[in-house]
């Protein structure tokens, strides 16, 4: 056997094992990597519709523009305990299940208004199920935390001033 033979035979073995991780990779995965929690691709792309209507683009990016959700999934694998994992998990199927039978729609196909809606009902506890309030509490307080931290708010929209122009004077006369 001559050896650029040997040599390309080689280089198409060493190809194939890089290539099949990627082939044997589960279908179906979130996108970022979770220790505790289990998200599906589905269930992530229902978590960027609850950012994108808890803060909807305008003309700035909204929530869901921003990966606020992987934000939100981030800290909830990273900073909260497994029963507040499994309510949240919880609330997020229950929700599901609430727009299929209100609207006939999973949540991410409603449209703009009917995801208001759905919300709306929520924060008016029109809905009493204590694991889609739980959900809804969580979602918003770090989708907000998201949102205000991304690197677009910081560096668009709050303009940071290393100095800033205006000094404080403490004998300014107050207008009464």
């Amino acid at each position: 056997m001559k050896r650029r033979d040997v040599i390309q035979r080689l280089v198409i073995v060493a190809g194939g094992f890089v290539l099949v991780p990627s082939c044997l990779q589960q279908p179906g995965k979130a996108s970022i990597a979770l220790k505790l929690v289990e998200v599906t691709d589905i269930q992530e792309h229902l978590l960027a519709a609850v950012a994108s209507a808890i803060i909807p683009a305008t003309d700035t990016p909204g929530a869901g523009d921003l990966g606020c959700h992987l934000f939100v999934l981030k800290m909830l694998d990273d900073c909260y305990e497994k029963e507040a994992q499994q309510k949240f998990m919880r609330g997020l199927n229950d929700l599901e299940s609430y727009a299929k039978q209100k609207f006939s729609y999973s949540f991410a196909k409603c449209t703009g208004q009917q995801q208001q809606d759905i919300l709306k009902d929520i924060e008016e506890k029109k809905i009493n199920n204590a694991d889609i309030t739980g959900f809804f509490d969580i979602m918003k307080e770090k989708t907000l935390e998201g949102y205000l931290t991304s690197k677009y708010v910081l560096t668009n929209i709050n303009k940071y001033e290393f100095i800033p122009s205006e000094k404080y004077n403490g004998y300014a006369p107050v207008k009464q």
